[in-house]
Parts: structure tokens; sequence; C-alpha cells
């Protein structure tokens, strides 16, 4: 009952597919509609010091002109230096130390060694003294934002708050109390020693700086900056057809194009501007299904891989809107270069060229100076795919970015140099952001591991860890059936070189034909391979019961795959490796020692199915010739020859490579790079 509920579930799962897929598309194309900002695109590009290639332009309506960052921060400088440190007074210190003083001289009154009768003297001249410094004012020397060689104006607010003007030359440190304490005690003619010793310890600052007070003074004071100078009169003259764009004429340019998209945001349809991205998000994600459905039809007929393309882009185009709505300070930091590099491992070089060509040109409607961003990010794109194209080691990621980078450089220095025109005006910062995006491309190496065990899909990265020979099920079967190991990399060498010449994986073929044969660790034995001399376990068994054992090595093999956990790419070679042929051998002793006997050929074939891939279609053909090349007694040219034509023809004959996609011309190519591997293996000399 579960398994026709499963049959029956996948069969709903087939029958609405295409609307399943098309569901995914409207939802991924709202998304990034929904994650796009909603706002207008103003239409010119320009630059400082470039030449204004547009028609005359001519200011539709009134606006103001904005004032440079540079002026800006002048006028911000000249507004905190107007605004006077604010300090609060507090009368209590004053009592409190002049108190402590009284304490103080007391109880060194008596070891002074001064007369009795000058005691009243010192310490009225003491209290007096140290009341003046506090009732002046006493503070520290500096404040934040000052400078401590000079003197500046303050406010001194008072306990009930009334605010008064003061410069600190006026005011007190406690250096400066000291040497007037020193003047004045001299003056009196009192002991200096004993007296300073007292008082410089009760010097305590009774002036304190308020800092959240005077910070708020300099907001109200900064907020009230003008952020324009002067206006552009509708109907004047902005900048003029040929005319190079200076200073004056950029400003101006700025603060049209900032009038415009405020206006807009205020004032225009938002309805038209979501309608607009629609039709835009909507055109790049169709023109990306036709190429699937043109040119990949694997992947447009398996929602999954869809899915997956889908949830990149969207992933993708949800970051940079992220960066835009928090304002990153440059979106070049975002690594644009990680989708291409996914899609390529993940599925092609054709497709990820092409998907990173639609994500660029929809991520250039919202990115400043659009065209050096194309430049910048397809050149950097296509270099990261081709770094990649055969993905035969981990390394190749370091690689990759180094050569990205130097594009990123070479890209840089190109523009910098037509923007410019000087090498001594470079500003070499702005290349720090392309540094962080390829560090951040590197990401792509996890996020391919997670995508292929959300999606089930086999990437280059997992056919490299697969043909390592030091792999569990290789070492295994290394021990258990090494013949069949050695007879496996042989095919693997001739499969991954004949792939490779027709075009196709190689490392997925070599990965097949590394593990096709694993089902034959069961029994060993009962395969030719693995036989020592004058010991066949066939000769006692009937031969239908010995074609059972020869044809459940695929069934055994397909088990011990998939309990081993191998994509279902690798198992597929398993699968289909010997088709729907007959163990011939078999089946025609059977025939010849019992021609009276009815027999179902079925007994004697394989269950199928038969290759449905180039790469499967070429470790069939790879794996009949090397086990068959092994019989030949004397190998030589013609017999290695007349081998490889006998055994394609024989496949042809029985339909196994209909379905292959494998050409009358590859398979020329296929015989010629089989003939002369097999010659070398067997050391054959040719005759010239």
């Amino acid at each position: 009952m579960a398994k026709f509920s499963t049959s029956r579930q996948k069969a709903l799962m087939r029958k609405y597919a295409t609307g399943i897929k098309f569901l995914m598309i409207l939802l991924s194309v709202f998304l990034i509609i929904l994650a796009l900002p909603k706002q207008t695109k103003f239409r010119y590009e320009f630059e400082k010091g470039r030449i204004w290639n547009q028609n005359d332009l001519v200011a539709p309506y009134n606006f103001a002109i904005l004032k440079t960052s540079t002026d800006l921060e002048k006028d911000r400088l000249a507004v905190l230096q107007n605004v006077a440190p604010i300090y609060r007074y507090n009368e209590d210190i004053q009592m409190q130390q002049i108190e402590g003083f009284v304490n103080d001289f007391n109880l060194k009154w008596p070891n002074a060694g001064i007369p009795e009768k000058l005691r009243a003297k010192y310490s009225e001249t003491g209290k007096f003294l140290l009341a003046h410094v506090y009732v002046t004012g006493l503070l520290s020397p500096t404040v934040r934002n000052q400078p401590a060689a000079q003197d500046y104006n303050i406010t001194v607010v008072s306990k009930n708050n009334v605010a008064a003007n003061k410069n600190t030359s006026a005011l007190y440190t406690k250096e400066k109390a000291i040497n007037y304490f020193e003047e004045e005690l001299t003056l009196r003619s009192l002991d200096r020693a004993f007296m300073l010793d007292l008082m410089q310890n009760r010097l305590q600052n009774n002036l304190i700086y308020d800092d959240k007070l005077t910070g708020k003074v300099k907001d109200d004071a900064l907020s009230g900056i003008s952020t324009t100078q002067g206006m552009v009169q509708k109907g004047e003259l902005i900048v003029a057809k040929g005319t190079v764009i200076n200073d004056e004429i950029y400003q101006k340019l700025i603060s049209y194009k900032k009038y415009f998209e405020d206006s807009a945001r205020v004032n225009g349809n938002r309805k038209l501007v979501f309608l607009g991205q629609f039709f835009l998000i909507g055109l790049t994600v169709t023109l990306l299904i036709v190429f699937l459905h043109l040119f990949r039809k694997d992947i447009y007929q398996d929602n999954r891989m869809v899915g997956l393309i889908l949830l990149v882009i969207t992933a993708m185009l949800a970051t940079l809107s992220a960066a835009i709505k928090f304002q990153v300070p440059n979106l070049y930091y975002i690594p644009y270069c990680i989708v291409p590099i996914i899609i390529r491992i993940l599925f092609d070089t054709r497709l990820a060229l092409n998907i990173h060509l639609l994500v660029i040109l929809i991520a250039g409607f919202y990115v400043p100076n659009s065209f050096e961003f194309a430049f910048y990010e397809i050149t950097a794109g296509m270099v990261s795919i081709y770094s990649i194209k055969n993905l035969l080691r981990r390394g190749q990621f370091l690689t990759s970015a180094l050569l990205i980078t130097l594009t990123y450089l070479t890209a840089f220095l190109g523009i910098s140099f037509i923007r410019e025109g000087d090498i001594a005006s470079i500003e070499w910062i702005e290349f720090f952001p392309f540094v962080v995006s390829v560090m951040l491309t590197l990401l792509a190496y996890p996020l391919i591991y997670a995508f292929e065990k959300v999606f089930r899909i086999t990437s280059d990265l997992t056919l490299i860890e697969l043909t390592n020979t030091n792999a569990p099920l290789l070492r295994e079967m290394a021990f258990k059936a090494p013949g069949t190991f050695q007879h496996s990399l042989q095919v693997a060498n001739l499969a991954e070189n004949a792939i490779y010449s027709i075009g196709g994986n190689a490392l997925l073929v070599r990965a097949g034909a590394l593990y096709h044969d694993i089902g034959k660790m069961e029994n060993p034995l009962y395969f030719i391979e693995n036989q020592t001399a004058g010991f066949n376990p066939h000769d006692k068994l009937p031969y239908e019961e010995s074609a059972q054992i020869i044809i459940s090595h695929v069934r055994k093999g397909v088990d011990i795959a998939t309990k081993a956990d191998l994509p279902e790419a690798i198992i597929n070679f398993i699968r289909t490796h010997h088709g729907n042929t007959r163990v011939d051998y078999f089946y025609q002793s059977f025939l010849k020692n019992f021609p009276e006997k009815f027999i179902d050929e079925n007994i004697f074939r394989y269950p199928g199915p038969i290759p449905f891939s180039k790469e499967t279609g070429v470790l069939m053909l790879a794996d009949s010739i090397e086990a068959a090349s092994r019989s030949i007694k004397e190998p030589g040219a013609k017999s290695i020859s007349e081998l490889v034509d006998r055994i394609v023809s024989y496949k042809l004959n029985q339909n196994q490579l209909k379905d292959s996609d494998i050409t009358l011309k590859d398979l020329e190519t296929i015989k010629t790079i089989f003939k002369r591997m097999l010659m070398s293996i067997y050391h054959v000399r040719i005759d010239y």
C-alpha cells in the first residue's frame, strides 16, 4: 500500500511538473521584485572630467545646488568652532574643600613651628585664597576638540541654570591656582611651604564639563547648516553637448539627480515602478528558462535543478537590495562572482555565463556607473568560469581567486587611467572593496556543499573526492577484488580520454568507471580477472546459474552504492554499463550443450537500462573493450583494431547506444583513441 502511495505521488509530481515549474518561476520573479528598491532610474550616467555626449541638458524645473562634501565639512568645522563648551558650576565643592582645609590646618598647626599669634592670619588667608579660586572657577586645562595651548570661550551654567560666557584665560587651572597661592603667600610674608602643602590638596574642579549638553548644542547647530548653495532655474542650461564635466557642472548634475529621485520617491507612481520591474525581471528570467529549454533540457525537466538556479539568482539580487537598503559604503563589496562559480561547479560553463550576464544586467539598474560596473563584473565573472573549466583539485579555487583579483586590478587600472590620465591621482583605497569581494567569493565552496546535500546534486568537487583511490569503497575493492580494481582503473583511463575528446564530463566518467564493478566484491572469484590459475568455480555450476551470478553483480553494485550513499549519477553507470545485453559465453555454451532444451533468453540477459548519455555510453564501450583485450593471446595492431571495431559494431547492432547521444563521428574518434591506448598498454610496435 505504501509503495502504491509513493508511486502515485511520483505520478502526480510528473503530471503537475510543468505547473510547479512555472509557479517557482513566478515566485522567484515576485521575490526579486519585492527585494529590489522601488525607485525610479535616473536616465543619465556621468563622471567628473568626462565629456557630456548627450544632447544639451536644460533644467525642467527649479532645484537647489547641493554643496560638495568638502564645503559641508568646512561649514561643519566653522560651526563647531563657534559652539562654546558648556560647564556646570558646582557650588558645593567650594564649601567641602574649605572645610577640609580648616580641618587639615587645625590638625597640622601644632607641629608647624609658627607663633600662635599668627594662627588666625594663616587660617583666614588660606580660606580667602581658596574661596577666590572657587568663585572665579577651577577647571581642567583642556577639553575635547579644543587646542591645549590656546585660551577659548566657554559657557558656564550655574545652579539656577543661568548661563554666562567666560574665557579660559580668566579662569583657574590647578597649575594657575598654585602659582596664585605662591604669589599671595609671598606678598603676605607667610610660610609658603606649610600653606601650599595644605592648600594644593584642596584643589578640585568646580567647573564640570557637560558633554551631553554640549553635544546637543552642537547637534542643533549642525542641523542648521544649509546643504545647498544657489539655485538652478527652470529652463537654465545645465550642461551643453560636448562640454567637459567640471566641478561646477558635476555638482549641478548631482543636485539634479538627487532632486529627481527624491521627487519621484514622493510623487512617483510606485505601481508603475513595480510593473516596470516585473517586465524587466520577467524578461530576464524568461530568457533563462528558454535557454534551459533549448540547450539544457535535462535541467529544464528537473524542477529541483530549476529551483536551485532560481534560488541562487534570487539570493544574489536580494543581497544587492539589502546592501542598497543599508547603504553599504561600496556595492563592489558584494561577491558577484560567487554566482557563476556555483553554477559552473554544479552545472556547466555555458549556463554559468548565461546566468551571470542576466544577474549583472539586472544589478546594473541599481548601481552607480552601470557601464563600469558591468565591465568589472562581466570580465571577472568570465575569468572565474574559465579558471575552473576543468576542476581537478581544490587548490584551483585559490588560483581562481588570484586570477579574479588580477582581472579586477587590470580593469581598475585601465578605468583609472582613462578617467584620471594621471597615475598619481589614483585612489588605491577604492580597490579595497574588490579584494573583499574576492575573499567572500571563497564562500562558494561551503555553499556548493550545502546545495549538493539539499538538492541532491553531484558536483565536480564530490567527483574529485570519489575518484581518490583511497576512498573507502575503492580501498575495499582493491583488497577483495584486486583484478576488478585494476580493470576499473584501465577502463577509467580509456573512458576519460575518449569522453574528453568527444565532449562530456570527463570527471564524471572517471568516477563512474572506478565504481561500475563494485558489485563484484560480493563474489570476486566468479569473475575471471580475480581467478587464480587452474581454478574456476563456474566449472561446477549450470550455465544459467553462472549467468545469473555474473548478471547479479549489477544489482549488488547498486545495493552497495546505495548503502554507501554514492550519488545517483554514479549509480547510473553501474546500472547501464552492460545495458540489456546477453551473457553470450554462457548462453552459447548452453545452446551448444543442450540444443534440444528450450530456455528463456532473458535468463542470460542483463536487466538494463541501456546507456542514456554520452558518458554512460562511452563507459559501456570502454568496459567491454578493456575486458575483451585481456583475452588476446598475441596483441598486435591488427588484432586490437579488429577487436575494437567488432565490439563497437556489436553494441550498435544490439541497439545499446541508441539513447546515448553518441554520433557516428564520435564513435570513430572513440575507436581511434581506444586503439591507440590499448596499443600503448600492450606495447605494440607500429610499422612506419
